[in-house]
């Protein structure tokens, strides 16, 4: 049974649609991600949820109760639902422990003094309960922020980008550490970002949101392995398309060679494909497609490269080896066996 369902959301501001039937669900523990660019509407997504706005068209249901649709908006605070900001609003004025507490007023005191101390414990924050937000690093800040979202026990759980002011390497430590306590809580919960190491870390269901339009639902291994449209398979794992046309021994013709492809739809001989490949779907040797080097980024753990074939199209391929080839050199490039997700653009003329 959905715990939280979103069906043919649509939201309006200012008369400018910024989201379209919005379709989607999240079972009891479960945590979903809504990933896309900058100004997508992922914010407006979430502030639809919490009750900031109302929708002007289609429902929200929590629970198996509605909760908004265009005549109805149950108010914020009678929808027990945490938000996480991506600024953290903590009260500066404020120690660590009565941040936590401060969504605790009308309980008892020993209620709250217990809960109080369950959140530091959860979130590791102990020794810093009669400290201020100034005199705490970014990642105790946004250990705060999560310990009071979660110390009113909501249903829901809503992160706006709570990684997004961290440096690279603290991101992932606590992205993995706010799923292990999320799944230790058995807490719901919906969060946004742009980052995709993000959300295929965290989300057990991830969303790709684009121009207010929600492009797919689905599990990080769905999104990944079987996009259902171009624009997914380029958003996601850095896809590139490259041009084929399919041909009667089940193969894609391409500038690459033949290539093994599969489809949501059935193929007929001339139609032209577009193959979704990845950096990490070649090799190099001194066989396979010839080519040049167009550049060489040291990763660390190897080096990616960009290579135009002489069809002028460009790939990008990965190495866990560290390149030395220079740009301008010849390179050899080799697709790895495997069946290739491919979209039909067109149709020729057998």
């Amino acid at each position: 049974m959905s715990f939280l369902t979103l069906s043919r959301l649509c939201c309006q501001i200012e008369n400018t649609s910024v989201l379209q039937h919005i379709d989607l669900t999240l079972t009891q523990g479960e945590i979903g991600c809504i990933l896309g660019p900058s100004g997508c509407g992922k914010t407006t997504l979430l502030r639809l949820i919490a009750g900031f706005y109302t929708p002007c068209d289609g429902c929200i249901n929590l629970c198996g109760n509605t909760i908004s649709n265009p005549d109805h908006s149950l108010a914020p605070e009678h929808r027990n639902i945490g938000v996480v900001f991506q600024d953290y609003a903590l009260f500066p004025h404020l120690t660590v422990s009565d941040n936590l507490q401060f969504g605790l007023k009308k309980w008892s005191a020993a209620k709250r003094q217990q809960r109080l101390q369950e959140m530091l414990e959860l979130t590791d924050l102990e020794a810093y309960a009669q400290r201020y937000p100034h005199e705490l690093s970014g990642g105790q800040q946004q250990r705060v922020a999560l310990g009071r979202a979660l110390a009113t026990q909501p249903r829901l759980l809503l992160l706006d980008e709570p990684f997004s002011n961290l440096d690279a390497s603290l991101r992932r430590q606590l992205s993995q550490k706010v799923r292990k306590l999320l799944k230790s809580q058995g807490i719901t919960a919906l969060m946004v970002t742009h980052d995709q190491q993000e959300a295929f870390g965290i989300a057990d269901k991830i969303g790709v949101l684009n121009q207010g339009h929600l492009l797919q639902w689905g599990s990080p291994e769905q999104l990944y392995h079987h996009p259902n449209s171009p624009e997914v398979a380029t958003f996601v794992g850095h896809g590139q398309l490259v041009k084929g046309v399919f041909d009667e021994a089940g193969c894609a013709v391409t500038a690459l060679g033949p290539i093994q492809v599969q489809s949501k739809h059935p193929l007929k001989r001339g139609e032209i494909l577009r193959i979704v490949l990845r950096p990490n779907d070649f090799t190099l040797g001194k066989h396979g497609c010839e080519g040049h080097l167009l550049s060489n980024q040291f990763l660390g753990f190897g080096s990616e490269l960009e290579i135009q074939l002489h069809s002028n199209e460009r790939i990008f391929c990965q190495t866990h080896d560290i390149c030395t080839l220079k740009p301008q050199q010849c390179v050899h490039l080799r697709l790895k066996p495997g069946y290739y997700r491919a979209f039909i653009e067109a149709h020729t003329a057998s």
